[in-house]
C-alpha cells in the first residue's frame, strides 16, 4: 500500500503555546487510522491542518499526493471532512439538505437524485429522507452528516469525534458504518476519546500528548512497546505464597504479585516467554500439585496503552 496521506515535520502554534509540534506520520490507502490523545493535545489542530482549514507555521502535508499549501482545492476534492460540532439546516428536508451539499460540491443535477437514494441506503435513512433534518435524534444527524461528506465520493474521511454524544446503541450503529464505509475502499482517520471504539475500529493509532506524536503503530506494537511482559493471572484454592515462591523461581518469570480483595487467592506474573513456555510454567504449578483453579493472559487493551504513554507513565 502507498501512502496517501504524508504528515512531515508538522508545527502549529497559538501565541506562544505549540498546539501541534513536529509531528510527522503517514497514513496508508485503505487505512483506519485512529488519533488519541488528552483534551487539547493537538487531534483537532492537526485535523484541521490536515483539510486545509488552517495553515500550519512549519511543515507539510501531502493528501494523495497533493500539497496543502499549493493546491488546497484539489485535496478538498478528495477529502471529506465532519467536525466534531457541525451545522445542519433544521428547515431542510433530508433529502434537500443533501441535495443542496451536491450542488455546493457541483455533482451534476441528472446524478444527484440517484446518488443521494443511495447514500440514504447506506447510512440507513431511506426511510427518513423527506422528514426535517431537525426532527432527527443526534445519532441520525451523525448519520446524515457521514452521508453528506460522501456526496462528493471523496477517497478519504476525515472524521472528528464522529461518536460524540452518541448514546451506547448509536456508538455502536456509527461503528457499523464506519466499517461499512471502509469496505467500500476509502481511508478513514478519525479522532476519539472513546478507546474502545478506536480499539476495534483501527488498524493503526497515533498518540498524541502536548502537540506531540509520542507513540504510533498497531495495538499490538504498542502494547509491546510500553508492556514488555505478558500478563498471567493464576486462580488458587490456597496455598498462595507458596505457589509465589515456586513462581519467583521459575523460567521466565519477571516478578509474581499477590493479589488483594480478590473473590479468590489470585497471584498476577509479569512473564516473558512464548506460548510453549506459559504451558511448561503451568504444568509444573500442577505437577508439584499446587491447586490451580483458573490459569490465563490477560488481554492488553489501549485504555492501558494509552495510559502508561501518556504524562510519564512509562518509565
Amino acid at each position: 500500500m502507498s501512502h496517501i496521506i504524508e504528515i512531515k515535520d508538522l508545527c502549529k502554534h497559538f501565541g506562544k503555546r505549540f498546539a501541534v509540534n513536529n509531528i510527522s506520520f503517514n497514513v496508508d490507502g485503505g487505512e483506519i487510522f485512529g488519533l488519541v490523545g488528552p483534551n487539547g493535545a493537538g487531534k483537532t489542530t492537526t485535523m484541521r491542518m490536515l483539510v486545509t482549514l488552517l495553515k500550519p507555521d512549519k511543515g507539510e502535508i501531502f493528501v494523495g499526493g497533493y500539497s496543502i499549501r499549493k493546491q488546497p482545492n484539489e485535496v478538498r476534492r478528495i477529502i471529506g471532512f465532519m467536525p466534531d460540532s457541525f451545522g445542519v439546516y433544521g428547515d431542510m428536508t433530508v433529502q434537500e439538505y443533501l441535495d443542496f451539499f451536491g450542488a455546493c460540491y457541483k455533482v451534476p443535477p441528472n446524478q444527484r437524485t440517484r446518488l443521494i437514494t443511495d447514500l440514504l441506503e447506506l447510512v440507513d435513512l431511506g426511510h427518513r429522507r423527506d422528514d426535517m433534518v431537525d426532527t432527527l435524534s443526534t445519532g441520525l444527524k451523525q448519520r446524515l452528516g457521514l452521508a453528506r461528506v460522501l456526496i462528493h465520493d471523496p477517497g478519504i474521511l476525515v472524521l472528528d469525534e464522529p461518536a460524540s454524544g452518541l448514546d451506547p446503541r448509536a456508538r455502536v450503529e456509527i461503528r457499523e458504518l464506519l466499517l461499512e464505509i471502509a469496505r467500500l475502499g476509502k481511508t478513514i482517520i478519525f479522532s476519539s476519546h472513546i478507546l474502545a471504539d478506536v480499539s476495534e475500529l483501527c488498524t493503526r493509532v497515533g498518540i498524541i500528548e502536548d502537540g506531540k506524536l509520542v507513540a504510533i503503530g498497531t495495538l499490538q506494537q504498542l502494547s509491546e512497546r510500553v508492556m514488555p511482559h505478558r500478563q498471567l493471572r493464576i486462580g488458587l484454592l490456597d496455598r498462595a505464597q507458596e505457589v509465589q515462591i515456586a513462581l519467583q523461581s521459575s523460567a521466565g518469570v519477571a516478578e509474581a504479585r499477590l493479589l488483594e480483595n480478590t473473590d479468590r487467592p489470585t497471584i498476577e506474573v509479569d512473564f516473558v516467554g512464548d506460548d510453549e513456555a506459559i504451558h511448561q510454567l503451568l504444568a509444573k504449578l500442577l505437577s508439584q500439585g499446587f491447586p490451580v483453579v483458573h490459569f490465563s493472559e490477560e488481554t492488553k487493551n489501549l485504555e492501558e496503552v494509552f495510559m502508561r504513554t501518556t504524562k510519564g507513565i512509562v518509565s
